[in-house]
């Protein structure tokens, strides 16, 4: 049980898990009659109710509109933000409504029990602060070797400066509908000064065909290896390199969906209307996804084409982890034994994209096929993006477009 001091006197609340979820439940204020015992009665009663499963999440109704002089109250930010955000459960992608999800559960904590007109720009500065602070004893912490950990044992790992902006920019959506419905006159999230200088990001991408090759070597050799479970993850890297697919559309994939006669892939899960889209096969990945259909046991149409052990469709994390992360590792050692660059830091499935950005360029796709191949939607975008790749020697281009045009190179690797 929770009581929070304000101007016009003490609010009550309750903070609790219910279904593997992290709560938080404002009651009210002690002019609409909560005392510190009814609170803490209503407190037994919810726990009562989530133990037995009986407890579900209230209907958010918009708090009534009493005057104080001539100054309407308006809603808790806590409330406010937290119905904003569950209505749109099914309204908007998937991964978006995550996101917003995620980004709630960084500002509730300190914003919960403001009136939404109580955050003004020094409010906003004072939580970008918060979360600096906050990231640095995370990071100390972890250097001392004892980490913070949330209330389901995970460690508490510091944001950078990207991800605290991300959730000022939750932030700035949330109070930029406060704005609309009429709660406040102006959005005080707004604007570059409310948020942290980012460093310059470093354009992250697989160099040569060397690379390339050490990579899916790497899964080769992990696939072989019996002390890794995952078995299929040359078929998977090699979807990213060589199609293109982000990793939402690849955990999504279907059988159906991959035209291995006419050598093409059909991305009907995307997160936007230009996601959807045809990518061509080049030769290498055909036959790679032809041995993978071979020797899989969900092969039917309707099967995903990359599940867990479990059968499940894979999540960008899973991707990410489990999959590419000992691939990187055994590639890199691969391509020292072979006296080679080893691969960059910071590749992840959805930097495998510019790796195949390049082969496309390399293999002579002109501007607008590469733009409709990655599935973006305005061609001045993946110019920006992927210009510097046009301007490769003649011999590396070769080299590239040998690779993914002699797909028998891969099926004839055999690691003991």
């Amino acid at each position: 049980m929770l009581e929070r001091y304000r101007r016009r006197g003490t609010v009550y609340a309750l903070r609790f898990r219910a279904y593997g979820e992290r709560r938080y439940l404002t009651l009210g204020e002690e002019a609409e009659g909560w005392t510190r015992e009814s609170a803490e009665d209503e407190l037994r009663r919810v726990l009562a109710d989530v133990k037995c499963g009986f407890w579900v999440l209230p209907m958010r109704r918009p708090r009534p509109q009493r005057k104080r002089g001539c100054v309407a109250v308006t809603p808790a930010f806590g409330p406010f933000a937290t119905a904003l955000v569950s209505v749109r459960a099914g309204q908007v992608a998937e991964g978006t409504f995550e996101y917003l999800k995620w980004g709630l559960a960084h500002l509730l904590p300190y914003f919960a029990d403001f009136d939404l007109p109580e955050i003004d720009i020094k409010a906003v500065d004072l939580y970008r602060e918060h979360k600096v602070e906050e990231s640095d004893a995370h990071r100390r912490a972890i250097e001392r070797g004892e980490p913070h950990r949330d209330a389901s044992g995970r460690v508490r790992r510091p944001l950078s400066p990207s991800s605290i902006n991300k959730t000022i920019d939750v932030l700035r959506w949330v109070l930029s509908v406060a704005c609309e419905y009429g709660h406040i006159s102006k959005n005080p999230a707004q604007g570059p000064r409310r948020r942290l200088r980012e460093p310059p990001r470093r354009r992250v991408y697989l160099d040569t065909a060397e690379q390339i090759e050490g990579l899916l070597d790497g899964a080769a050799q992990l696939d072989c290896d019996p002390l890794y479970r995952c078995s299929d993850r040359r078929a998977i890297i090699a979807t990213l390199v060589l199609a293109g697919l982000r990793a939402e559309e690849l955990g999504k994939l279907l059988w159906r969906q991959v035209d291995l006669a006419n050598g093409r892939i059909r991305v009907e899960h995307s997160k936007t209307q230009a996601g959807l889209r045809e990518v061509g096969l080049v030769p290498a990945l055909r036959d790679i996804l032809v041995a993978h259909r071979a020797g899989g046991q969900l092969t039917d149409s309707a099967d995903p084409v990359f599940p867990t052990r479990n059968g499940r469709p894979r999540d960008k994390d899973n991707l990410r982890f489990r999959v590419l992360a000992p691939a990187l590792e055994r590639a890199d050692e691969l391509l020292a034994q072979r006296g080679q660059v080893p691969l960059p830091n910071g590749v992840s499935p959805h930097k495998l994209r510019h790796t195949f950005a390049s082969i496309l360029i390399a293999c002579g796709e002109d501007p607008a096929s590469v733009t409709y191949q990655l599935g973006h939607a305005d061609p001045a975008f993946t110019l920006r993006v992927y210009g510097h790749m046009m301007r490769r020697g003649s011999a590396e281009r070769a080299r590239l477009k040998a690779m993914v045009r002699h797909g028998a190179r891969f099926q004839q690797l055999a690691f003991k």
